[in-house]
C-alpha cells in the first residue's frame, strides 16, 4: 500500500490532470465571472487533461527508465491512443450529441418527452490535445526533477 501511495509516476499523472482541470475552472471564471464546478470534473475544453496526464506519465517514465525502454514504448503507445481518442472518437460523439439535441428539440416542440440533453462537451480539438500534451511534457520534466 505504501508503494501505491508513494508512486511518483501515478501522482505526477494525477497532479497534471488536476492542474489542467483547474486551468479550465479559472478560464471559465474569467470568461463568465462564475465558478463552474462542472469544469473541474467534466471532459472537454482547453487544455486536455487526458493529454496532460498521459504525457506527464510518459515523460516521467522516459526520463526515469530511458526512452528506449520497453516500458516507455508501452506507455507512449497508450498515450498516443488516449490522445487520438480524445480528439477523434470523443470529439465526434460530442458533435453527434449536439446534432441529436437540436433534432430532438425541433421534433418535440410542444410535446417534450424528456428534459435530459445529451452531453455535448466530450472531446477535444487538436489544439486542446496539443496544448495538454505540451503541458504534460513540461510537468513531467518538472516532477521528475523534483522527485529524483
Amino acid at each position: 500500500m505504501i508503494d501505491l501511495l508513494t508512486n511518483r509516476f501515478l501522482w505526477g499523472a494525477i497532479l497534471s490532470s488536476l492542474i489542467a482541470q483547474l486551468i479550465k475552472v479559472i478560464a471559465t471564471l474569467i470568461k463568465t465571472g462564475k465558478f463552474d464546478f462542472s469544469r473541474l470534473v467534466g471532459t472537454g475544453g482547453m487544455p486536455s487533461a487526458h493529454s496532460a496526464s498521459v504525457m506527464t506519465l510518459t515523460t516521467m517514465v522516459g526520463l526515469s527508465q530511458g526512452f528506449g525502454s520497453p516500458l516507455f514504448g508501452a506507455v507512449a503507445f497508450f498515450s498516443l491512443i488516449t490522445m487520438y481518442d480524445a480528439a477523434g472518437v470523443r470529439k465526434a460523439a460530442g458533435e453527434q450529441a449536439r446534432v441529436l439535441n437540436v433534432m430532438v428539440e425541433e421534433l418535440m416542440k410542444g410535446h417534450p418527452i424528456s428534459d435530459v440533453e445529451l452531453k455535448e462537451l466530450l472531446g477535444h480539438t487538436p489544439k486542446e490535445v496539443l496544448v495538454g500534451a505540451l503541458m504534460g511534457i513540461a510537468l513531467g520534466v518538472l516532477f521528475h526533477l523534483i522527485w529524483t
